[in-house]
């Protein structure tokens, strides 16, 4: 049934669409950034107006006293990135965790925890509505982007959720009125890695639009599954969105969204160093060879991470005089599914968790109203109110035979250890379920003091109410491991086996701004965060952990030169975190006398991440552009003691680099009256940083960088473009994670960007 509902939605999404799409970048779907009204124009020979709504208006970024690194859905295309973690890449100062916490982190803060309850520290939001559960980004496939703003700092006072740390804002493009627009891509390259998008504009009538966009992805892997002779690291992702549009007058008007995704990967740990001499010995006679650039693997099972997620939306805007009223309502689902097998041999050799499944979904409702006085007037004001429930549950099994193979002369092993089952417990494995249910009322005033000064002022009220229980199930082992053992439960249960906590906060951000000249501005702000209290189990242990606070500091500067050819912007920042909800690795029973780690949340007493970020652009000539941006962060615990042995004060914070920075450079010049030449080059670094809590020397992670480029012809009227390729050009080899699994070892992952892809692409525009 699965099966047959993803192929009608891929084939709905390419009915209309993707028939005509032969031609693409390599990479996202590309959309060209819409402009915003009163945007200087291209060819003016000034940098292009950047519009962003920041701050929950349309307004010139250069006049918004916020942080903030916005990225266009042509930059998107012109680097070949595919996916929205990808954005690390593109904005310094962005850190994503594919581990503990699968999620993104801003100034070295984030959220590293693999409990599904805990809020993010980072707020993904896709067109006004929050990805808020656990895995869920909201938009795998970079398709038809209109441009990411991503928001430095807590932005409580300005978003209906929460962020201690940052937002990242997608805002993809709306249908056009009275429009008829196709634009299909396609690209083909090494590693069998093919891309194919399509967008499709439709008029309905005078006053209503539908804008359909689908896209289809994969890439083969680099890693190889020894005993099965498959590859490892192989990705297909496929999706769309379609967006309606009705505007009956300039007063009112109505948009509706819908959007699936579906992502498969069999990116799973490889060994890297500590296995048993025996276990090292197998591997080796298998021609695995453990070390930091394996991306190979033994395992007799075939590991796989598959997600789903889809949503629908409405957004409603009216006029009420000079007033606009927003109401926004949504809807998503997410399940994800883990097989990420651990036993590193095959497994009639050697074994140590060869059963180890994971089963999360999520679904969530969510509510928001805005309303907003006229942006000109002495007194400006905007309010919100907003409403989110999120409902999780989550399966765990993991079956153990801790280092005794699985067959033995094609007998299975007729006892197995239930990692996840409690003595007393019928159920051999975890059942979890949480509810996360947040009420808000939040707001900005700004004083038009002069035509100089303005202060903004704002405030959040949050009540938060989470919720989670640990119960316990039974699978049936045939499906699973093909036999039907005896299962050995390894801890007691809980003794609360259900916790819930209820919290309040009053949160407040006060930014003065000063416009030295027309074109160079002055900001300062001071705010505070939240996050509130949750209940997590470690194993069998029942865990609540407190609230979280911040205090933020930030003073920029942001200017245009040279009649808008060149533009600065510069700022420096410290934020101080009390009771950091952060993630360590904690002993847990293996149910064989010995310990296993896993991931626990505990409280850090202090925290603080201070540094300097700065952009650059400069627009020498009509045909050239160039671009620059640093971040520089030190983030680290200041007060962190877990236990009377477990000391972290003043180690850095886990996947957190001092220094990150992107460059990149656009050449566009006519050649002929009928055709011009398009070049791209962009480049992405990050210094050494840390994927463990304490900064144990197994988790470091040495500094890389990566180039992208591609060359092309384009047609004068930009319908028609042809070119050549190349992501991470130098084939520069890095790893994305690493965790230490007791007797397992040292394990990592490897990323799909981590060697060198070219190929051709084209792109067809109507």
């Amino acid at each position: 049934m699965l099966r047959e509902s993803r192929l009608f939605v891929r084939s709905f999404l390419f009915a209309g669409a993707s028939g005509l799409a032969f031609f693409v970048f390599p990479g996202a779907a590309a959309a060209q950034a819409q402009a915003g009204d009163g945007a200087r124009a291209q060819d003016s020979g000034g940098l292009q107006e950047v519009v962003v709504t920041a701050q929950r208006r349309s307004e010139n970024s250069q006049r918004v006293p916020l942080s903030i690194q916005t990225i266009d859905g042509q930059a998107i295309a012109n680097a070949g990135y595919t996916n929205v973690t990808d954005l690390q890449y593109l904005a310094p100062g962005v850190q994503y965790d594919p581990t503990q916490g699968a999620a993104f982190q801003i100034r070295g803060v984030g959220t590293t925890s693999w409990d599904f309850s805990n809020a993010k520290s980072v707020n993904v939001v896709v067109d006004d509505v929050v990805m808020d559960g656990q895995r869920a980004n909201g938009l795998t496939g970079m398709v038809d982007i209109a441009r990411v703003d991503v928001l430095m700092g807590p932005q409580g006072t300005l978003f209906g959720k929460n962020s201690t740390s940052g937002v990242i804002a997608v805002s993809t493009n709306k249908p056009r009125l009275g429009v008829t627009a196709l634009r299909a891509s396609a690209s083909y390259g090494e590693h069998n890695d093919r891309i194919l998008n399509a967008t499709v504009n439709l008029p309905l009538g005078q006053y209503a639009a539908l804008r359909i966009s689908g896209f289809d992805q994969a890439q083969d892997g680099f890693g190889r599954n020894v005993t099965l002779n498959r590859l490892v690291g192989s990705v297909h992702e496929y999706g769309g969105r379609a967006k309606l549009y009705f505007e009956p007058n300039a007063g009112f008007d109505v948009t509706i969204s819908g959007d699936y995704a579906h992502h498969w990967d069999s990116s799973v740990r490889t060994p890297v160093s500590g296995q048993p001499t025996n276990v090292t010995a197998i591997l080796n006679s298998l021609g695995v060879y453990p070390g930091p650039k394996n991306a190979d693997t033994a395992d007799s099972n075939y590991g796989a991470i598959e997600t789903e997620e889809w949503g629908a939306s409405a957004r409603i805007h009216a006029k009420l005089g000079d007033y606009n009223l927003t109401s926004i309502s949504a809807y998503r689902y997410t399940l994800y599914n883990n097989n990420t097998p651990a036993s590193l041999t095959p497994i009639d050799k050697y074994a140590y968790i060869p059963f180890n499944y994971g089963h999360l979904f999520t679904e969530k409702v969510s509510q928001e109203f805005h309303l907003a006085s006229p942006q000109e007037r002495p007194i400006a004001w905007f309010l919100g109110l907003f409403y989110n429930r999120l409902e999780a549950t989550q399966t765990q099994l993991q079956w153990a035979t801790l280092g005794a193979p699985v067959y033995t002369n094609g007998v299975p092993i007729s006892t197995l250890y239930a990692l996840t089952g409690a003595i007393g417990k019928s159920g051999n494995t975890s059942l979890f379920h949480a509810v996360n249910e947040t009420a808000a009322a939040f707001g900005q005033v700004q004083f038009n003091l002069s035509d100089r000064f303005r202060v903004a002022v704002g405030g959040r009220y949050t009540h938060d109410n989470v919720s989670q229980s640990l119960s316990y199930i039974t699978v049936d082992p045939q499906q699973v491991a093909g036999f039907t053992p005896k299962f050995v439960a390894t801890t007691a249960p809980p003794v609360f086996p259900y916790g819930s906590v209820k919290g309040d906060n009053f949160s407040v951000r006060v930014s003065p701004e000063f416009q030295i000249t027309p074109t160079a501005m002055l900001y300062a702000t001071v705010s505070t965060g939240y996050k509130p209290a949750g209940i997590a189990f470690v194993g069998n242990k029942y865990a609540p952990y407190r609230h979280e606070t911040v205090k933020a500091y930030e003073v920029g500067l942001k200017s245009e030169w040279f009649n808008h050819r060149l533009r600065f912007n510069i700022d420096v920042f410290r934020s101080d975190f009390t009771d950091f909800q952060a993630t360590i690795l904690t002993q847990v029973p293996d149910g064989g006398g010995g310990f296993l780690l896993a991931t626990a949340i505990g409280n850090a007493g202090g925290l603080r991440t201070q540094g300097v970020e700065a952009t650059l652009a400069v627009r020498p000539t009509r045909s050239l552009s160039l671009s620059a941006s640093g971040s520089y962060t030190d983030a680290w615990f200041t007060n962190y003691v877990y236990n009377p042995t477990t000391n972290y004060t003043n180690t850095r914070l886990p996947n957190s680099p001092d220094f990150s920075a992107t460059a990149a450079v656009d050449y566009d010049h006519a050649i002929s009256d009928g055709m011009k030449v398009k070049a791209h080059a962009d480049y992405a670094y990050r210094s050494t940083y840390w994927t463990v809590v304490g900064q144990p020397d197994y988790s470091r992670v040495p500094g890389f960088g990566l180039v992208n480029a591609r060359l092309s012809a384009v047609t004068a009227d930009n319908k028609l473009e042809f070119g050549v390729f190349a992501r991470n050009l130098f084939d520069t080899y890095f790893s994305t994670g690493w965790q230490l699994y007791g007797q397992l070892g040292l394990l990592h992952y490897t990323s799909p960007n981590a060697r060198r892809t070219a190929g051709v692409f084209a792109n067809v525009n109507f």
